[in-house]
């Protein structure tokens, strides 16, 4: 199967999911890879690293700040627009393109990239949206180096944690699984990481397991969450998809809106998510 075969990204790149995503960092979105990398560049400063799915990048710039001087990260995407803006944040991070980071269109089924190139392999929230995730995860696998590392993080649908539990937040997230699974997507890709992998022909001796979390509770924190899934409701495309499906109607939409503006706004209300973590080794040849 081609990846053309494959179904498109769930949630779209419109502005407001991309914004969205401009909150990670290597820091908050990839804690598993850290000590890992440190230890990796002890012995090899010009490490390669390729970042699957970067969209806006700031996870990717992150990372090839810690290769600098000599490391190099190759970011990709499905999306010329996202690559843009991707190339213009790692460009106001004071890095150098393409010395310290390159970015390239490409599909996760078919990287445009030689058996064993990289020495680390790093995907952040892809596989969830895949209708196939072991195909892919075989793919990455293809381009890591015998003794490089694959990193995958993926969070949970099923793993969310909200205070308050406002009725318009609970049928948002109703409506957010539904989506995923309409379009094929994975809503329990966090606890599936580990049977992923294996699927994919790793054993299990390669495999670092673990779950980490993203919290959304001080006020800024709350502020950018909730207005990111306010435009997303507005005018992304899980809005569209969710009235075509006949999950939502324009009302429920507004509803919605008006519960995420009330979550904003109380200092108690906080966000959990669950994510799944896993590290493969590959082995050496």
């Amino acid at each position: 199967m081609t990846s053309q075969q494959h179904t498109a990204y769930t949630i779209g790149h419109a502005p407001s999911q991309i914004k969205h995503h401009e909150w990670r960092t290597a820091s908050n979105s990839a804690p598993h890879l850290l000590p890992h990398l440190a230890s990796l560049l002890t012995t090899n400063p010009s490490l390669k690293l390729l970042d699957i799915g970067c969209g806006p990048g700031t996870i990717s710039a992150s990372l090839a700040q810690r290769l600098l001087p000599s490391g190099h990260v190759l970011a990709t995407d499905i999306s010329d627009s996202v690559l843009e803006r991707a190339k213009d944040h790692a460009l106001s991070q004071g890095l150098s393109v393409p010395d310290n980071i390159s970015f390239q269109k490409a599909s996760v089924y078919e990287l445009p990239s030689p058996d064993g190139h990289f020495d680390v392999v790093h995907a952040h929230q892809v596989l969830c949206h895949l209708d196939s995730p072991v195909p892919a995860i075989r793919e990455m696998l293809r381009v890591c180096k015998p003794g490089g590392l694959l990193s995958l993080r993926e969070s949970d649908m099923k793993m969310w944690c909200f205070w308050p539990e406002l009725p318009s937040l609970i049928t948002f997230h109703d409506l957010i699984v539904n989506v995923m699974l309409a379009n094929k997507g994975q809503d329990k890709g966090g606890r599936k990481l580990v049977s992923w992998v294996l699927d994919a022909g790793v054993e299990r001796k390669d495999v670092e397991a673990g779950f980490g979390t993203w919290c959304y509770s001080q006020e800024e924190d709350r502020k950018w969450w909730g207005e990111a899934m306010i435009e997303r409701l507005r005018t992304g495309e899980m809005r569209k998809k969710g009235i075509e499906l006949a999950l939502t109607t324009e009302e429920g939409v507004e509803e919605m809106i008006r519960g995420w503006r009330e979550w904003m706004g109380r200092e108690d209300a906080n966000l959990g998510i669950v994510n799944g973590e896993v590290i493969v080794r590959k082995p050496e040849v």
